[in-house]
């Protein structure tokens, strides 16, 4: 019997590349670029099974285009660019890839609050350009952050995770979520607020919501105008909970003293973006799972979701788990 077809939207770490390729006829979109949704739908039809990022759109046109498609692997946590509800009407299994990422994330979601705050890469640029001609009493000030409180939006396993890297500096730690966690305010020492409390006593607002309607620019021109001008804004979620614009205005006006960001809106970020003028925002490009041990777990679970999906065998990490209710399996 021939190997299931499936496409591959980008080279992914060889822990789950490798297993896709010797069970699979597989095609790689060999590319740094995603391929252009057209190029997309030309590609999956006649596929089996799918492996996608972030970056493909997977709507109802491209399942309809792929009549054979068994299997929908997401190489990430988040699957907003996925149409569930469309893949689970056509019994198509959606996978991803939760859990593996939070400790790394929060990792790196710190680096940015200890980076923005001590002005890390601003010293470096100093350096670079030639400026550091002696020590100075007033070069490069900073916020400390021993001591200071940390507002959390969002209070999910990166946010708690966030919290826990806190103690070690003895932060005191406010969070914001739909859900209270009193379970945990005792365990961890921390302390719920509502959204305009935290705002205006965190000296970091570190954001880990999920993107949606009721958080789409949460953080606007009314919130900025309620944190303190001290303040550092942390987003490692999602770009659009953060108004761009109105962002911009709050750096260069000095209603906060600067933001870290590992995501933005639009993603990537123009080049002629005006964030990018300004020193007090550092802006990286979606990094925070990107280490070896994580991205390559990850590709490891996609490709588990991706052969067990062919197999017809029910996804280890599946997205969509009403699709099994549904007795409607495309192939089964």
């Amino acid at each position: 019997m021939a190997n299931p077809r499936v496409f591959v939207t980008r080279i992914i770490p060889d822990a789950g590349l490798k297993v896709v390729l010797e069970q699979c006829d597989a095609e790689v979109w060999p590319e740094e670029l995603p391929p252009p949704y057209e190029v997309l739908l030309q590609k999956v039809k006649g596929c089996d099974g799918l492996l996608s990022l972030l970056t493909d759109r997977i709507n109802p046109q491209l399942m309809d285009a792929a009549p054979h498609l068994r299997v929908i692997s997401q190489m990430a946590v988040g699957f907003d660019n996925v149409d569930a509800k469309a893949a689970t009407e056509r019994g198509i299994p959606v996978g991803n890839t939760p859990g593996v990422l939070t400790d790394t994330t929060a990792d790196f979601a710190f680096t940015l609050l200890m980076a923005a705050a001590r002005r890390v890469v601003e010293g470096m640029d100093y350096v670079r350009a030639g400026k550091w001609k002696t020590w100075g009493p007033t070069l490069l000030l900073g916020q400390d952050i021993h001591h200071a409180t940390l507002g959390l939006i969002g209070f999910g396993r990166i946010g708690q995770g966030m919290a826990r890297r806190a103690s070690g500096f003895d932060m005191r730690v406010l969070y914001y979520d739909v859900y209270r966690r009193e379970d945990l305010e005792k365990s961890m020492g921390v302390v719920y607020a509502d959204l305009d409390t935290l705002l205006r006593e965190s000296d970091f607002v570190s954001l880990h919501t999920d993107l949606n309607p009721q958080t789409r620019h949460i953080i606007n021109d009314d919130a900025f105008a309620k944190m303190k001008p001290s303040a550092i804004l942390i987003n490692s979620a999602r770009g659009p909970i953060v108004d761009p614009d109105a962002l911009y205005r709050a750096l260069r006006d000095g209603k906060i003293a600067g933001a870290g960001l590992d995501v933005t809106e639009p993603e990537p970020l123009p080049a002629s973006s005006p964030l990018l003028s300004l020193p007090n925002c550092l802006i990286v490009p979606h990094i925070a799972s990107s280490s070896v041990k994580t991205r390559g777990r990850m590709a490891e679970m996609a490709a588990s979701n991706l052969i067990a999906g062919l197999r017809g065998e029910r996804l280890p990490y599946c997205a969509n788990p009403e699709v099994y209710e549904r007795g409607n399996l495309r192939g089964g």
